[in-house]
């Protein structure tokens, strides 16, 4: 009896030492890919909003804004006098004319909201088009630099999607000037 137990043994021993052997192999294999690998991070929107082309964007961005609010605000304030005219004289029109001046401050309001919603439209789709271009160029220097400087990995910290890392992973001040750098020298 006691040898079958014994022979019942050696799988066992067998296997854990296998196993022993490539937990080890895969520990080692990990350390050295870990010594190997170079990881960064680097927060695009805040490259966006640093680079010189970015904030020349923002810039105009905000005159685009300015001209639409000052036209909406223009607007909003002809219907509110339309609407206080009508409240005054409300007591002396005559229903039909009532109803006439109110059917011209709903078409107003619409026409008003309609303006807003335009407004909204093309100072999104401006922005689209100032920024898009920025951003594929700042990706062009990021992927640039992993080649050049033989990174792993680089990541994009999105809205805080990196919880912790090291502040010397953070790459975005130097993708900001090399980025700046080559767009002066276009000039």
């Amino acid at each position: 009896m006691k040898r079958r137990s014994s022979v019942a043994l050696i799988p066992s021993v067998v296997c854990a030492v296998v196993f022993l052997a490539q937990f080890l192999a895969g520990t080692v294999f990990a350390a050295e890919t870990a010594a190997g690998t170079k990881v960064a991070y680097v927060d695009l929107r805040v490259a966006l909003n640093e680079s010189d082309a970015g904030k020349k964007a923002k810039i105009e961005l905000e005159s685009l804004i300015k001209s639409k609010q000052s036209v909406i605000d223009e607007k909003g304030k002809n219907i509110e006098k339309m609407k206080a005219d009508l409240d005054k004289q409300s007591s002396v029109l005559s229903a039909e004319a009532k109803k006439s001046k109110e059917d011209e401050v709903e078409r107003l309001v619409r026409d008003y909201q309609r303006l807003v919603q335009d407004s909204q439209n093309e100072v999104k789709k401006k922005e689209g088009e100032l920024t898009g271009s920025i951003i594929k160029e700042l990706r062009e220097v990021v992927e640039k630099i992993g080649q050049d400087d033989g990174y792993s990995l680089i990541l994009e910290n999105v809205e805080g999607i990196i919880l912790y890392s090291r502040k010397d992973l953070d790459i975005t001040e130097r993708i900001v000037k090399i980025y700046n750098d080559q767009k002066s020298k276009k000039k």
